[in-house]
């Protein structure tokens, strides 16, 4: 079975089960400061899992997009990728454990057609320190799944990795781990947790391919070995707790199941495959990539691998509305493209094939993800754009090189780091350099200096408002109402091809980048500037709407980034005195109830280019 097939066969498995199948939400967190990308199911839905009222009621299920930046150098093995699709299901206060361990249990087995023989499970021992107890009913109703199977499953502890290592898994099949390994959230373990927020015991399910062990890896083998024997495929947490301000533990007014299984890692499983690079996803490319460089994967499996994955997830954050740049989402994103390009270039391909590729992944995934099509000429140009940039960046990267070798006859790791930060110079190139040199660099201080980039990166993104607004202040309140009015007069005067790639908004200004391939000339913004404050002039009001995402997209309500919102969405119109609808876009607030609030005059300041097929304006209310 491939990908989309198993994607299909869960959606349908949860609702028969009585779930409502919800969209994968953005891979760009909504309203949420504290990580720059979607990397869990669970994300976009916390608000549910404490306590608030999902619209469609207390079950959903979805395949969520996910990408996780921290993975980037795990990238290279059998089994990590950054972008991924992890299949989700949720309880909001309605079934627990009996019911969710046996579903996932019966999907494995009954429908994608697992051995249940080479399925093993892991349990969370318990914190005494912090009075959680031992989970011992998953482990009982796991006793009894697998009995039903004829497999006998013996109860193994083994509590530390390391002690995983020492002691075998003997004839285990379900084994206790401590809470490194068997608790969630999304700060880590429950004492690293600060107040407020939501974890739990989980319960992970690994398949065993059979592969020999890998003693480098550790003198005996166990479930969560890295030596590729197992493989994760699925995790039920079971979040029941809330950290109080005090530190200690209490438990959660309702009961959540938050459930999610690797889509591709499960689809590896059910074509008893333990490299995921051969899932039909990544073959499909991999094929490609052998036929444009003359090379084969079996050789060359790590840059293949890094190819692959980076151009996926390239793609997918294109798509949705991330362009490549030296901060946050389009950081990660120029590293995504410049280390594929490096490994392209390693691999001996011509410059801009990689853009060959692109058609490949959006036709693999369109039929789910419907905006990848619709989207393919900017992915293309934005890749292409990037590819060009970066292979001028190499130039200047490679005389930066020599000039810091030619001081002592050394490189150091902070040397590395300047390369990399300064000059895009990637690591894996200034290594490979250096090696040919016969020159060290030390990785410890590099990673030491890219840890404090990467912390000061985490506080420039803290305090952000949602929806790209800087506060909820009278002035950046209305100049968020002016900048949707301006977004419907470059619509009115340039065509229906642009849309909202990017907002910020403060009280002195508002920065808006939107999708249009060329330079707007000042004729054109001086209408748009007369569109908005005709508007003002006609006294028009605001009116919310809330009404159904399929709905809103049948009146044509105009919206960016559709897939980041929930089934109920609120739609916002600027209508004049005399009915005349000025602007009507979906949106999330906040806005002025009535344009007669709204001092000043709009003014355009500036208008400029933000990434290839993408504009940016610069927009102020001048009193």
């Amino acid at each position: 079975m491939n990908v989309a097939e198993i994607r299909e066969k869960y959606l349908a498995f949860c609702k028969k089960n009585g779930h409502a199948i919800i969209p994968s939400a953005s891979l760009m967190p909504d309203g949420d400061a504290t990580t720059l990308f979607i990397g869990s199911g669970m994300q976009p839905l916390l608000p549910y899992l404490l306590g608030q009222k999902h619209p469609h009621g207390t079950r959903v299920a979805n395949s969520q997009k996910c990408f996780r930046a921290e993975d980037l150098e795990e990238v290279g093995d059998n089994r990590h990728t950054t972008f991924f699709e992890m299949l989700g299901n949720w309880s909001f206060g309605d079934y627990f454990k009996k019911e969710q361990l046996a579903w996932f249990f019966a999907f494995l087995v009954d429908e994608v057609g697992l051995d249940p023989s080479r399925i093993y499970v892991t349990c969370f021992i318990g914190d005494q320190n912090n009075d959680i107890p031992q989970d011992t009913e998953s482990a009982q109703l796991w006793q009894r799944l697998f009995e039903a199977k004829g497999i006998t499953a013996p109860i193994v502890t083994i509590g530390t990795e390391a002690r995983g290592y020492e002691q075998g898994m003997g004839d285990g099949r379900i084994f206790y781990y401590n809470a490194a390994k068997n608790w969630w959230s999304r700060s880590g373990t429950p004492d690293m947790m600060p107040a407020g927020e939501p974890g739990g015991p989980d319960s992970e399910v690994f398949y065993d391919f059979g592969t020999p062990h890998d003693s480098s890896f550790g003198a005996q083998c166990h479930p969560n070995c890295d030596c590729g024997r197992f493989m994760e495929i699925g995790n039920s947490v079971f979040m029941e707790y809330i950290k109080n301000p005090d530190g200690t533990f209490a438990l959660l007014p309702q009961k959540n199941v938050d459930f999610g299984g690797g889509l591709e890692r499960i689809t590896a499983a059910a074509n008893d495959c333990a490299d995921v690079f051969l899932v039909d996803v990544f073959a499909t490319l991999i094929a490609q990539l052998e036929a444009l460089s003359a090379k084969k994967y079996a050789q060359e499996q790590y840059a293949f691998r890094i190819i692959a994955d980076h151009l996926r997830g390239a793609v997918h954050m294109i798509a949705d509305g991330i362009v490549p740049s030296n901060k946050e989402q389009g950081y990660v994103l120029r590293r995504l493209l410049r280390r594929a390009i490096f490994y392209a270039q390693k691999l001996s391909i011509a410059q801009e094939k990689l853009t060959e590729l692109v058609p490949t992944v959006i036709a693999l995934y369109k039929e789910h993800y419907s905006t990848l099509g619709e989207k393919e000429a900017v992915i293309v140009d934005v890749i292409k754009t990037e590819e060009k940039k970066f292979h001028k960046t190499l130039v200047r990267g490679l005389k930066e090189f020599e000039k810091m070798v030619a001081n002592d006859g050394s490189l150091s790791g902070k040397d590395a780091f300047v390369l990399f930060t300064t000059y895009g110079f990637p690591l894996e190139m200034t290594l490979e350099l250096a090696q040919d040199r016969g020159l060290d660099v030390n990785r410890e201080t590099y990673t030491k200096e890219f840890e404090k980039h990467r912390e000061r990166s985490r506080s420039a993104s803290a305090g952000k408002f949602k929806g790209g607004l800087a506060d909820a202040s009278a002035q950046t309140t209305a100049l968020h109402t002016c900048t949707h009015l301006m977004l419907a007069g470059l619509r009115k005067e340039l065509g229906d091809h642009v849309h909202q790639a990017g907002s910020n908004i403060t009280a002195e200004r508002t920065r808006f980048d939107f999708t249009h391939p060329e330079k707007v000339d000042r004729a054109t913004l001086d209408r748009v500037e007369n569109y908005v404050n005709d508007a003002i002039a006609h006294h028009a009001h605001v009116r919310r709407d809330d009404m159904d995402k399929e709905q809103a997209q049948a009146e044509g309500v105009e919206g960016s980034f559709w897939e980041k919102y929930p089934q109920r969405v609120h739609v916002y119109s600027v209508v004049g005195e005399d009915g005349t609808v000025y602007s009507k876009e979906l949106c999330g607030g906040p806005h002025v109830a009535s344009l007669d609030e709204i001092s000043g005059v709009f003014k355009i300041v500036k208008e400029k280019s933000s990434g290839a097929g993408v504009r940016r304006i610069k927009a102020q209310l001048i009193l």
